[in-house]
């Protein structure tokens, strides 16, 4: 493959990554719409969920700080989302002066009735890949996510 090819189908790529990054927004942006969240609430229910699948408690100031948020805008986003039964306060484990913040199984059940569909289809798409593909398929997206995080 000459660098042209090469540079061609690194595009097509790229482009690809663009359609999925807009479509996989749009479809978080429909289960906002349609549970009255904002975007940004979901974006904190990922942050929140994938801490907790890394056995990581998180504050509100990590949290805002994931997020981008001054402390103002964090404490309106947690009451909103612990109003609506999505997350709660939680005293840390290790230290009871120190409070989490947490997702609620009811949001997490909310968002498995949303995603789950396309959560399967991508995990089918997956099982036809070979380990060395799905080495490559893991590397190339930490790739893409770190250089877009600016790592």
């Amino acid at each position: 493959m000459s660098g042209t090819e090469r540079e061609a189908a690194g595009m097509e790529i790229v482009h690809l990554l663009r359609a999925v990054a807009v479509e996989l927004g749009a479809h978080s942006a429909r289960f906002a719409r349609d549970n009255g969240m904002h975007p940004t609430d979901v974006r904190a229910l990922i942050v929140l969920m994938d801490a907790a699948r890394a056995g990581e408690e998180t504050t509100a100031g990590r949290l805002g700080a994931a997020l981008g948020l001054n402390s103002a805008g964090t404490t309106a986003l947690v009451d909103r989302l612990e109003r609506a039964g999505h997350v709660r306060r939680v005293r840390g484990a290790g230290d009871r002066r120190r409070v989490t913040v947490e997702v609620d199984e009811r949001a997490v059940a909310l968002g498995r009735a949303h995603f789950g569909p396309l959560i399967g289809r991508t995990v089918e798409l997956l099982a036809g890949c070979d380990e060395r593909e799905l080495a490559a398929i893991r590397g190339f997206l930490s790739g893409v996510r770190d250089a877009a995080a600016g790592g």
